[in-house]
């Protein structure tokens, strides 16, 4: 009996050895000529296919890029005056005091010609110590404070920039930094532009087309660009040099540019 059940046993194992290998290569050898089949129905479908593969005899399409600018000259309609107050004491609380009465004073004046309080806006307000520095190399000391407040003032009916210069000056504002114009709402004058540069762009385009011997057949990428108008700058000495004449500011607007830039590729053959 006990021979018997040692021979059993070693023929099975060797039975089982002998089956995992054969089986697994087998698998192996399907799967690798399954997927040589796929490749074979497929290579064919996905070369022919437009989307899938590049056709190497297509042309690619010629272009020229040309840039221009339209610009249209408007009239500003509102302005931006930058008022402040200044005041020099021995303590903080004195500068600070003296500075805050007589900006109260400027925003009263500012407001009464019709300016709406959401249009005036505090920028900057700074203390800073004064020093004697003396003479002979001698160690600064300190006499006082100053203090500084100042408003941006935004003024949306252009007539009225004169008197909130003079009004804010004769209730105490010490300094005028300048006045910068431009348009409220450029959309119109933006859109104007735009149709120059476009008109423009074209001619541009069929020009270089009809010199090369072709013609433009359509637009592939336009780009635009625009430039923010350049203010018109009154210096703070001009302004106190009126109100020491005791008359009327002279202000004027002028006109300011509104400029829009294309970039455009047209199609040409």
């Amino acid at each position: 009996m006990n021979d018997q059940a040692s021979n059993t046993t070693p023929q099975q194992n060797t039975g089982t050895h002998r089956i995992g290998p054969i089986t697994i290569g087998r698998a192996i050898a399907l799967t690798a000529a399954a997927s040589l089949l796929v490749g074979l129905i497929l290579g064919p479908i996905i070369s022919g296919h437009p989307t899938l593969a590049a056709d190497p005899t297509t042309t690619p399409e010629h272009t020229v890029t040309v840039s221009s600018s339209g610009v249209v000259s408007v009239a500003p309609d509102v302005a931006d005056v930058v008022i402040g107050v200044m005041a020099q004491k021995t303590t903080v609380a004195e500068a600070q005091s003296a500075a805050a009465t007589s900006m109260t004073a400027v925003i009263a004046a500012v407001k009464k010609t019709g300016v709406d309080a959401k249009d005036i806006v505090t920028v900057n307000i700074s203390l800073n110590p004064v020093y004697d520095y003396g003479t002979n190399g001698a160690n600064p000391r300190l006499t006082g404070y100053q203090f500084a407040n100042t408003i941006k003032v935004t003024v949306r009916d252009i007539s009225k920039v004169a008197a909130v210069v003079d009004d804010s000056m004769a209730a105490g504002a010490t300094t005028v930094n300048g006045i910068t114009f431009h348009v409220g709402d450029p959309k119109a004058a933006q859109a104007q532009a735009r149709g120059l540069a476009m008109a423009d762009a074209r001619a541009r385009a069929d020009a270089l087309a009809t010199a090369a011997g072709v013609s433009v057949k359509g637009v592939a990428t336009i780009a635009e660009t625009s430039s923010q108008p350049m203010p018109v700058y009154y210096s703070g000495a001009t302004l106190d040099a009126a109100k020491a004449q005791s008359v009327s500011t002279p202000i004027q607007t002028g006109t300011t540019d509104i400029t829009i830039q294309v970039t455009v590729t047209y199609l040409i053959g």
